[in-house]
């Protein structure tokens, strides 16, 4: 019997697979940060094709954490109706609709990566002033942004919990921190990019603390019933950087503050690390934070064939596995696999003439 097709309880919620759709920015919202027609069809299209989580690309919290003009958000009672025909659409095909709930940092205000001009965007293009732990830009070509006050980190922790009770209200059923990447609670972690002197800042305890804030923020908002993931870094790939045992240290606090999953990325901080990427290069860092911190793990990272998908999770590497760019080129790769692993596949009824 294929594990990697059985279900997986988080609280509430049972996900009816260990598949997951990694979350991947599209760069295809409006300036308001509304999904449209191209996010129904992005996600629809995975839910369709046998996906158990489907999570939305980084959703921005306020309009300055996005990583582009023309990122998505949930800032605003219009996004959350501009989310419910979406989620309505993504649980009617039997998938558990998702959103990962993001902050841009010192990375917002930035260029679409097909823009003929990369690097930052000012104001007049409807870019605007990022902020992040210091006043440092990521790479010269990016906006240099301001150092967030405490009143101003302040203002985060209550964006995430006002975002997350959106989210409920939008009809997504998991909610996902985003920790890692660079992005604003990953600039706060690392020692690559705080050197905030205050109380967020200087020692792990510091440097972890607005993440847990958001953590126990997020939990407050969304009630015990409600499956709350941590997208992590598990390590910056650079000397001197965050690292898998801080990642475990800090798996262990989040599971305190109320996070039932840990998403096991890396990479992010510096512009330029040594990552030695292959076939699932990243999830011996799951299967690291699953060993140590005794928490479930979700792994990421070129996994791209049903027997290497269900070899991590019943060798227990990881609880659940996360699919992107192998769900671009195939979004029914999940029914595919259930198919050559022994599972009911599961076609829905308009795609069964097919088979």
């Amino acid at each position: 019997m294929s594990q990697l097709f059985t279900p997986l309880r988080l609280r509430g919620v049972t996900l009816p697979n260990r598949v997951a759709v990694s979350p991947m920015c599209e760069y295809s919202a409006g300036p308001d940060g509304l999904p449209h027609n191209w996010h129904l069809v992005h996600l629809g299209s995975r839910a369709v094709g046998g996906a158990g989580l489907v999570l939305t690309e980084a959703t921005a919290v306020l309009p300055e954490g996005r990583i582009t003009p023309q990122d998505v958000g949930i800032w605003s009672d219009a996004h959350v109706e501009a989310w419910r025909p979406i989620t309505a659409f993504l649980t009617e095909q039997g998938a558990v609709p998702g959103v990962q709930l993001a902050h841009a940092g010192f990375k917002a205000s930035t260029a679409r990566p097909w823009a003929q001009r990369q690097g930052g965007v000012p104001d007049a293009e409807g870019g605007w002033t990022p902020v992040g732990p210091g006043a440092e830009p990521f790479i010269p070509s990016y906006r240099t942004p301001t150092a967030l006050d405490e009143a101003g980190i302040a203002a985060v922790v209550e964006a995430f919990a006002v975002a997350a009770r959106r989210a409920l209200d939008a009809g997504f059923a998991v909610v996902e921190i985003h920790a890692a990447h660079g992005y604003l609670l990953h600039e706060f972690l690392s020692p690559l990019t705080n050197h905030r002197t205050d109380g967020y800042g200087g020692d792990l305890d510091g440097r972890m603390r607005l993440t847990l804030e958001v953590a126990r923020a997020v939990r407050a908002a969304v009630g015990e019933d409600v499956p709350v993931l941590a997208r992590i870094s598990a390590t910056d790939w650079v000397e001197g950087g965050w690292t898998v045992e801080d990642s475990v240290a800090l798996a262990r606090e989040l599971a305190g503050a109320g996070v039932d999953l840990i998403d096991c990325s890396s990479g992010g901080a510096a512009p330029r690390a040594t990552i030695p990427v292959g076939p699932g290069y990243q999830v011996p860092l799951a299967a690291r934070v699953r060993r140590d911190a005794g928490v479930p793990t979700g792994a990421v990272g070129l996994i791209t064939e049903p027997e290497q998908a269900e070899e991590i999770v019943t060798s227990g590497q990881a609880d659940l596995v996360l699919l992107g760019r192998e769900l671009l080129r195939d979004p029914y790769w999940p029914r595919r696999a259930a198919a050559k692993l022994g599972a009911e596949p599961g076609w829905p009824s308009q795609y069964l003439r097919a088979w």
